[in-house]
């Protein structure tokens, strides 16, 4: 079984944005119409964050970096799947999960994709994930594709199929190479959707870098995400988009678009992160065009250069398991597979639980102002 990669409370969606309504907004604030009154509104919840009971601390674990990251040593999660007190040992990763933002297992081998896909979904259904919500049937890697296994629920990531399914991206690599930056790389997953080494960074840590005075402005801002290279890379495939319900009702269809906060709460936590980082999204709404790019751009740009917020895994062992909180963590593969004196091709086994549809809570805290309350 190759390495895996699990995501539990990945982001579940709300319903498609109708491009005639993203045209019409933007549009008008093209023409120094200012703030559209067709600006999506932004969404409002609240959640009580969750408590640690204390139920990981007799194994032994590690903080990888102080910002983000655990490891834990010699546990096998089979055990914790099957033990009499496993709804308390998994309620207590997920909390954990979701504060460090990613935790990494090594060597699981009694993990099988079976297991794999029960692990992530009790992570999410024990943390408060709606019942509507399951495991998410990516739109392009699922079993319809070469080299994507036999379950639409186990997102098979293949190097040998990325570079087939996405040759434009692949590209800029090879041995002559002269790319000069991976910025591109960052992205949250799947936030189209209305409901090798890898490097992983905070959110949280890049919301609380930004001054308090810009952090109340982004806090009421949404962004249209969407993913149309799926779309084109199926037409250029010959083949089509899962378009039945992918984990949650609102998911269905071939237009991957959706609106969603700037700054997302993550309710385990009640803490702030900015979740407007990546490929996927696009434009900032009720900002023009510049002021959008710019944004988006200083986002990944403080992601890039700040090396402290991030945490790197080697993949060492075979069925080496990371899990991350997608709501508030970006990563990034490290494409040393593609070069003619590369590392080889990869494979990992993917399986993704879908959360809540993005919220902003207002009375939630960034990460320091919670952890100093809670010190003091």
């Amino acid at each position: 079984m190759p390495p895996s990669a699990s995501e539990p409370e990945a982001t579940v969606t709300g319903l498609p944005v109708k491009a005639s309504l993203i045209e019409t907004k933007q549009s008008s604030l093209n023409n120094g119409g200012g703030i559209d009154q067709l600006l999506p509104r932004l969404e409002i919840n609240h959640k009580e964050p969750l408590k640690l009971k204390g139920t990981l601390d007799k194994f032994e674990s590690f903080d990888v970096t102080p910002v983000i990251g655990k490891e834990f040593v010699n546990v096998d999660l089979a055990e914790w799947l099957q033990a009499s007190n496993s709804d308390e040992l998994l309620r207590d990763l997920a909390i954990t999960v979701s504060q460090r933002g990613v935790v990494f297992f090594r060597k699981q081998d009694n993990i099988t994709d079976d297991l794999q896909k029960q692990l992530v979904q009790r992570l999410g259904e024990l943390s408060g994930k709606p019942l509507t919500s399951k495991l998410h049937i990516h739109p392009i890697n699922n079993a319809g594709r070469d080299h994507g296994g036999k379950d639409d629920e186990i997102s098979v990531i293949s190097s040998e199929q990325a570079k087939k399914l996405f040759a434009d991206r692949f590209s800029t690599f090879g041995f002559d190479s002269r790319r000069q930056s991976g910025k591109n790389q960052w992205h949250s997953d799947i936030t189209f959707e209305p409901v090798p080494n890898t490097l992983w960074a905070s959110g949280y840590e890049l919301y609380d870098r930004i001054s308090p005075t810009l952090r109340q402005f982004l806090d009421t801002l949404t962004a249209y995400y969407a993913q149309p290279g799926f779309n084109e890379s199926a037409a250029r495939n010959n083949f089509d988009l899962y378009t039945a319900p992918r984990g949650a009702p609102e998911n269905v269809g071939d237009v991957l678009e959706a609106v969603h906060p700037v700054v997302r709460t993550n309710p385990v936590t009640g803490w702030k992160s900015v979740f407007a980082v990546g490929h996927h999204v696009k434009r900032i709404n009720g900002l023009s065009e510049a002021e959008s790019q710019h944004f988006l751009g200083w986002f990944n740009q403080l992601v890039v250069e700040n090396h402290d917020l991030q945490v790197r895994l080697k993949w060492r062992d075979v069925n080496d398991l990371a899990i991350w909180d997608n709501r508030s963590v970006y990563h990034a593969a490290t494409p040393d597979y593609v070069y003619e004196n590369g590392l080889g091709e990869r494979q990992g086994s993917r399986a993704v639980s879908l959360g809540e549809k993005p919220y902003f809570d207002l009375q939630s805290k960034s990460r320091r102002e919670a952890l100093r309350g809670e010190s003091s």
